[in-house]
């Protein structure tokens, strides 16, 4: 006996306002570096399953990770979402008021404009949502009704949220994963206004918790650092001051590394090397001096020299342009 068609919409989600950066992240794809392919993946991959865990799915699923001013989205069947990463407002719609952009109820000076953009057309959602939309919270799991929005804000402290969706984003897999790579451009482009995304189905019931605790940002990380393979290409002087000053996060940092500012490293070995495999976390240092930490979506190759190797890149994922970065070896 064949089953009747389910008169419900294909489970979706619609992407109303992407943000500055939103990509479809799920813990990368391993293996691929003799291709030429990092393993790009969520840039705090613990965030990403914890936030997995909350709706009930497999720790490897797909999801989202939104960069620092948050996005809006629309669910086109009822289901559950869940944010972990850096602290943010999260509004949840009640389904009855179309894409989020028109309609009444609206709080707030309707003269002033878009609170992201400055579009004083805009009429979406202001700084405490819609009248009828409830809060919600980082770190639990969220129930969202059949074609109800979900709005992040920006985040307060950090630099990225990352949120799951009961079945996952269920976009074509590249080589064993669905992850954004932002270098190379494999897996699906980062989110525009407009996107569609399909999610799969709920494989499992939300995680029985009222709310987790997050990792706050802090304002300076220390970072242990094991020097080498060129270290000798760079002065007594350099190293001390490599692991004696403190730098900062450039304004230019993104998915593929974290370019850092302050006291340049002088070399001892003048000329360039032949391009050489590039590991995460690996600290190379261009030209000009300035030491640069590979993340997630970094080259397989380069031909600057790698005074280390960051042990754990985790803490870059809050990092804003300014926060303060000293490195330690091994030993302290």
């Amino acid at each position: 006996m064949t089953r009747p068609p389910d008169p419900r919409p294909a489970r979706r989600l619609e992407v109303l306002r992407a943000g500055a950066l939103t990509t479809v992240q799920d813990q990368g794809r391993p293996g691929w570096a003799h291709l030429g392919v990092p393993r790009s993946g969520a840039l705090d991959p613990a965030a990403l399953r914890l936030a997995n865990r909350l709706v009930g799915n497999p720790e490897d699923t797909a999801g989202l990770e939104v960069t620092l001013t948050g996005c809006m989205l629309r669910l086109t069947r009822a289901g559950t979402v869940a944010l972990t990463g850096a602290d943010a407002d999260v509004w949840i719609g009640d389904g009855r008021r179309g894409d989020g952009r028109t309609g009444g109820g609206r709080t707030g000076d309707p003269n002033t404009g878009d609170p992201h953009t400055g579009d004083a057309r805009w009429t979406g959602p202001r700084p405490g949502g819609h009248l009828g939309d409830r809060p919600g919270d980082v770190g639990r799991p969220l129930a969202v009704p059949a074609g109800a929005t979900v709005r992040i804000g920006p985040a307060r402290t950090g630099l990225r949220t990352w949120l799951a969706v009961a079945g996952g984003i269920a976009v074509p897999p590249v080589l064993g994963s669905r992850s954004t790579d932002t270098l190379s451009g494999l897996g699906p482009p980062p989110l525009r206004d407009g996107d569609v995304l399909p999610l799969g189905d709920p494989a499992g019931d939300p995680a029985p918790v009222d709310v987790t605790v997050g990792r706050p940002a802090p304002p300076l990380l220390r970072l242990r650092l094991r020097l080498g393979p060129r270290d000798d290409w760079f002065t007594p002087a350099a190293l001390d001051r490599l692991l004696g000053t403190a730098y900062t996060v450039s304004p230019v940092s993104n998915r593929v590394g974290a370019r850092l500012t302050g006291a340049p490293l002088p070399r001892a070995v003048a000329g360039e090397l032949p391009s050489e495999g590039l590991v995460l976390g690996a600290v190379q240092v261009p030209a000009d001096g300035q030491p640069l930490i590979f993340l997630a979506d970094h080259p397989t190759t380069g031909g600057y020299p790698v005074v280390g190797v960051v042990d754990d890149v985790t803490p870059l994922a809050q990092a804003r342009p300014g926060t303060t970065v000293t490195f330690h070896g091994p030993q302290r």
